[in-house]
């Protein structure tokens, strides 16, 4: 989605978050709108994917893209992935529409209305393609640090509902199904899909209604912290989140302590304790234990955030303050600094090491279709280090075996 010139109280792109905590839209206007170089860098991706798009699938001059395509490449933020991401992006754009029977109508950055269901609800979507009775919309992410999956996104539901209303005067009712999907290559080649009917859709919206509508007001609205605090404004000073995260009464019924009753000795070989000694915690009590304290460690580095950037303003954190961090020497004069080694009789061939180009700068030398025929067969891709995440991650479990035998295969 391109960069909006106006926010609505409750956007699509922040429905996670106050469907699940209706107090969170009025509690964030305490707090100023902020940017980021990760969010300008995203707006940039989104406008190169959108021209990329209008070259492929619509009218447009060859001269007029190469004009737009210059004044994009000129941003400061530009980086070469951006061209690789967003042809990804139009070549899943195109095998989707191979796939209906007659060509299909395409259009780019929709001003979409979904205020039926949220007040004043609006945004925009990045594709949307309509072919016989079904209407896909897709939506591209450049981050690449956080998945998103298209599976019980109430932004894209929000962005469908939208769509079917803007284009509800042309298409009537033909339009049964609604297929959404979120293509994020810098995280993924593999790009998720949910697929409703009409009928499922506006059963959902109707659903949601009566909490936007206390999540746009603050009438009866409440707080409800946890995974969808992430992007909150105000999520580093919610008093909702730190008594939340500050109630270790939660965690006492995980660990168990004293000498065990024969009842408790009895539900602990119900839990999956029979063996393990009184005051070790079990496989069962980590795995509950590691749910509850992740948010614990998000909050915390938000609130070590929060204090530094108060301290840089002036203002006092009571029993802390802010210090220099390790930093790196470096010359003034690099060419003077050589100059000066090499006079106090230092060769060149001392002073230089010489370093075949990385993988990745080689297949951008080369381009990535010849590198692969070129290369390929001297290519593997090792196995990463094990990383421990919740049972719901996408990826496919770590194999010891499979890390034995040093990668997986070429690619």
């Amino acid at each position: 989605m391109a960069a909006p010139t106006q926010h609505a109280v409750c956007s699509a792109s922040s429905s996670e978050r106050w469907l699940h905590c209706t107090a969170a839209p009025r509690f964030e206007e305490q707090f100023p709108p902020s940017s980021s170089t990760y969010a300008e860098e995203g707006h940039l991706a989104h406008s190169i994917c959108e021209l990329y798009g209008r070259k492929r699938f619509t009218v447009m001059r060859p001269s007029e893209f190469e004009k737009e395509m210059q004044q994009l490449k000129a941003d400061p933020l530009f980086q070469p992935e951006m061209l690789t991401t967003a042809q990804f992006y139009v070549q899943y754009l195109e095998e989707k529409i191979n796939e209906f029977p007659a060509k299909p109508f395409v259009a780019f950055e929709i001003k979409v209305d979904f205020s039926d269901y949220v007040p004043e609800g609006f945004g925009t979507c990045d594709c949307a393609i309509i072919g016989g009775n079904t209407l896909r919309i897709t939506d591209y992410k450049h981050g690449k640090g956080v998945f998103v999956s298209s599976v019980n996104n109430s932004q894209m539901r929000l962005y469908a509902l939208g769509a079917l209303k803007f284009f509800s005067a042309v298409y009537g009712d033909t339009i049964e199904n609604v297929v959404m999907a979120i293509v994020q290559p810098r995280i993924s080649e593999d790009v998720t899909e949910e697929r409703m009917t009409v009928e499922e859709l506006r059963a959902w919206g109707n659903a949601v209604r009566d909490k936007a509508q206390r999540a746009y007001s603050g009438i009866g609205a409440t707080f409800e912290p946890g995974d969808w605090c992430r992007f909150c404004r105000g999520k580093a000073v919610c008093k909702a989140r730190a008594k939340k995260n500050c109630a270790f009464e939660d965690f006492k019924d995980c660990i168990p302590s004293g000498k065990a009753s024969p009842e408790q000795l009895t539900q602990a070989e119900e839990d999956g304790r029979d063996g393990i000694p009184t005051g070790v915690l079990s496989n069962a009590e980590i795995a509950d234990l590691l749910v509850r304290a992740a948010d614990l460690v998000k909050w915390y580095g938000d609130l070590k955030d929060y204090a530094q950037q108060e301290i840089l303003a002036g203002r006092e954190i009571p029993g802390w303050k802010v210090v220099a961090g390790k930093s790196v020497r470096a010359f003034t004069d690099t060419d003077a600094a050589f100059n000066a080694i090499r006079a106090a009789g230092y060769d060149d061939v001392m002073l230089y090491d010489r370093k075949p180009k990385t993988l990745a700068a080689l297949e951008k030398l080369v381009g990535k279709k010849n590198f692969e025929a070129i290369a390929g067969q001297f290519i593997t891709r090792p196995m990463g280090a094990p990383t421990l995440v919740e049972a719901s991650d996408p990826r496919s479990a770590y194999s010891p075996a499979a890390a034995d035998f040093g990668g997986v295969g070429n690619g």
